[in-house]
């Protein structure tokens, strides 16, 4: 596999509240850049976690996660911080949009939150929801907006900080097929800008168009 951006080395998950769960263990994964891939298994068996772990959003019992060659499970929280918000954005099953705040401000904060000046924020969000498809949604609140609208300002404001890889969680879980298939000619579209996308999902539709599907059951790591 040609110039991976994502590495895993033994990565292992194991929780331990007075019962023992593996979540996930001995995990060697290697997403190639520019790629889309899916990971898909059973509910429970890890999936997210993982996700979780090579987005730096939780960290491993043991193992390495690797980014473009540097150690992610090596550096501090406040760099790990600061290389999350550079260079991944997140999406999620339940899009995460902060209810009184329109489309465009909703995807302004995370560029807020980087210390970019207002006028960039206003004209890189407006940028990014036209991208999407939502040039005439830019001030409508989420409650003004379907399943399949509210997902894709969601994939605006991921993408908001010009990261090279976009991870999602079940973005199409809580759609109808008619969203679904709105939602995938989003991610193709970004994918063809050159970004690295990889999507957790239970969808045969999302990981048909994957170029890598790897599968997790039990926490172990097999490729379909």
């Amino acid at each position: 596999m040609n110039n991976p951006i994502i590495r895993t080395e033994k990565l292992s998950k194991i929780y331990d509240s007075g019962f023992r769960t593996v979540a996930l263990q001995d995990v060697d994964l290697q997403i190639p850049k520019g790629s889309l891939s899916c990971i898909m298994g059973p509910s429970g068996h890890g999936k997210s976690t993982l996700l979780h772990l090579i987005g730096g959003l939780d960290r491993p019992t043991s193992g390495k996660v690797f980014l473009d060659d540097m150690e992610l499970t090596s550096v501090d929280g406040n760099r790990l911080a600061e290389i999350r918000s550079r260079k991944i954005g997140f999406v999620f099953q339940f899009f995460n949009l902060l209810p009184v705040l329109t489309a465009l401000e909703n995807v302004q904060v995370a560029m807020m939150l980087a210390g970019i000046g207002k006028k960039e924020q206003e004209e890189r969000a407006t940028e990014l929801l036209n991208l999407v498809g939502l040039e005439d949604k830019l001030q409508s609140k989420p409650n003004q907006l379907s399943g399949g609208q509210r997902q894709r300002v969601a994939i605006a404001r991921a993408l908001a900080n010009d990261p090279e890889i976009l991870l999602m969680d079940e973005p199409s879980g809580n759609l109808d097929s008619r969203s679904e298939e709105e939602l995938l000619e989003q991610i193709a579209k970004v994918n063809g800008q050159g970004k690295t996308v990889v999507i957790v999902t239970h969808s045969e539709t999302v990981a048909a168009m994957a170029k890598e599907t790897f599968c997790i059951r039990d926490g172990e790591l097999a490729v379909d």
